[in-house]
């Protein structure tokens, strides 16, 4: 249950983060592979590219954290 919530924080973190800052690596990137095609269409007030690359980032970074989380867990250094 706790690595559902290490997920979650990371995940909105991120999205923040890149909300502000759209360069941060890898969303754009990944964005630019698998869609390509820019869009100012907005979705609740934010660009519509802007937001699915942050959400890419949220998700990338969210698993790395909790995957972070779960070994050092299983390794015994976080009691339960």
């Amino acid at each position: 249950m706790r690595g559902v919530l290490i997920f979650v924080a990371a995940f909105l973190i991120f999205l923040v983060i890149t909300l502000g800052y759209q360069a941060f690596p890898p969303g754009k990137m990944i964005y630019d592979a698998v869609i390509g095609k820019e869009t100012k269409y907005p979705v609740f007030g934010i660009p519509a590219t802007q937001l699915v690359v942050a959400v890419f980032n949220g998700v990338v970074y969210g698993i790395i954290l909790w995957l972070i989380y779960t070994l050092i867990e299983k390794a015994g250094l976080i009691p339960k």
